[in-house]
């Protein structure tokens, strides 16, 4: 199914960008031109990261897809208590996009794309510039991580590995893997303060 989308669809509403939460109420009460807006905003935030996670243009597409359209059906169940849009979304896309690359991986017998598939270009207009702020501030918060919490950190999130499957890889006990995992995860918050 093809999901609606109207490239140059305006995010300004009375000179005011409308909040993501707004868009999703609006797709959640049937709104499609809502949706097209959704997808504009959010469609250049998830796609370099489904892109790295599953390897291929082709499927990253193929997932972009799957994710806005179980975000335009999912609209009502959206809870901003628990995260805001771009978490709602991007934690959707995340989801996929290792769906995926389990499915081609059990189907193949074949480990996923290495970790230094580079990232598609930012589209142009919108908070470009602050999304690569943040990708860079995320990147130097990795690098000051000890390289044994770095290394579980990048299989579970850009490689898409289950703890067990890091274990199995770097060939070390699985409460290894979790306590690390852990421990990074919590310097990970105090390096990266978000306003």
């Amino acid at each position: 199914m093809r999901l609606p989308c109207h490239r140059g669809a305006s995010l300004i509403v009375d000179g005011m960008p409308t909040p993501g939460t707004e868009l999703i109420r609006a797709m959640a009460a049937g709104d499609h031109e809502a949706f097209a807006r959704f997808y504009d905003r959010y469609a250049p935030l998830v796609f370099p990261l489904v892109l790295r996670i599953v390897g291929d243009r082709a499927d990253a597409a193929d997932v972009l897809q799957e994710v806005f359209w179980e975000a335009w059906r999912g609209a009502a169940a959206y809870d901003p208590a628990r995260g805001t849009p771009e978490a709602w979304i991007v934690r959707r896309a995340r989801t996929r996009a290792i769906d995926r690359v389990r499915a081609v991986r059990r189907r193949s017998e074949t480990f996923v794309a290495p970790l230094d598939v580079p990232a598609v270009p930012e589209a142009a207009g919108g908070d470009a510039a602050e999304r690569a702020g943040d990708r860079v501030l995320v990147a130097e918060a990795l690098a000051r991580l000890p390289a044994p919490e770095r290394k579980v950190i990048e299989l579970a999130y850009y490689a898409g590995l289950t703890q067990i499957e890091i274990a199995e890889r770097l060939e070390q006990p699985l409460g290894t893997v979790k306590t690390r995992i852990r421990l990074a995860l919590a310097r990970l918050r105090e390096l990266v303060i978000l306003p």
